[in-house]
């Protein structure tokens, strides 16, 4: 019997992806008041105008053409009408974002967290098993370790979200064709900050390139490609939330990720799982108290 779930999901479209995106940002800044953070005017000005000087500086110094101009200009409608704003923000801006706003941080090291998280995914116990299809592909992984404070205080019941792609490279709600939650989670931890989560081994794949990202990254020459990984939020209260990836080893485009996230401090180390098929790896969560 085909399974027709895998024909829809190969048939995801960039427009289908971006406009999920957009909307599930919109949704968790009303969530917010309508606003990600109050920002003071004089930042603006600040940073409004020093990113259009560098675009002006970039136009006289290249000596743009008006054919470029309007090329660059459709094109910017297009990421518009594509939904495609939050996927070239967070795969070629946010990690610089990120730097600026983990570099006080003594614990673990933080990421980008990309376009493609959705709160609340479904709540598990510390040892739980991810929700996944029957017959879901992938290489079993059992990811195991402890959430602790810098001073090496564990952090009991702290919450560890994970997210990642399926084995065809597509997330949940983003697709057609996945179960609503199918590869998100939500571990709490034990007592004593300990967790065990059963999962499989996502896949690398390419961002969306039907879409003006794509159309972009044909246009320069670039490769559209992430190496496999995880996604997590980790966080315990009184403690900063942790915003990661984790890679792995080997991967061809962990040297030349097209969203510059891959950290050496974020490599896991899977070993075979000496109790059941598949693999097991180990990393430890610590976190900074707020500030």
């Amino acid at each position: 019997m085909t399974d027709t779930s895998y024909q829809s999901e190969v048939g995801a479209k960039a427009a289908d992806s971006g406009a999920n995106a957009s909307a599930r940002f919109r949704e968790r800044m009303e969530q917010a008041g309508g606003r990600a953070g109050v920002v003071d005017t004089r930042r603006v000005d600040t940073l409004a105008s020093r990113v259009i000087k560098a675009v002006t500086d970039a136009v006289l110094d290249e000596k743009v053409s008006y054919a470029e101009y309007n090329a660059l200009k459709a094109w910017l409608i297009k990421v518009g009408e594509d939904g495609e704003w939050p996927l070239f923000l967070d795969v070629w801006i946010e990690h610089a974002v990120e730097e600026v706003a983990s570099e006080h941080r003594e614990g673990t090291k933080g990421t980008i967290e990309g376009p493609y998280y959705v709160q609340d995914a479904p709540e598990l116990p510390w040892n739980g098993t991810i929700p996944m299809r029957d017959g879901e592909p992938g290489t079993p992984l059992v990811f195991e370790g402890q959430v602790r404070a810098v001073d090496g205080t564990p952090l009991g019941g702290a919450k560890l979200e994970l997210w990642h792609a399926d084995d065809l490279g597509f997330y949940s709600q983003f697709a057609p064709g996945l179960p609503e939650w199918n590869l998100r989670g939500t571990w709490i931890a034990d007592d004593e900050g300990r967790f065990e989560i059963h999962t499989l081994r996502p896949a690398p794949y390419q961002i969306p390139t039907e879409g003006a990202c794509g159309q972009l990254i044909a246009a320069a020459g670039w490769h559209a490609w992430r190496p496999a990984h995880l996604h997590f939020k980790v966080s315990a209260p009184g403690y900063e939330l942790i915003t990661s990836q984790l890679y792995f080893p080997g991967d061809p485009h962990n040297g030349d990720d097209i969203a510059s996230a891959v950290k050496p401090e974020l490599m896991l180390d899977p070993k075979p799982n000496p109790d059941a098929e598949g693999e097991v790896t180990v990393y430890d969560f610590v976190l900074d108290p707020e500030q």
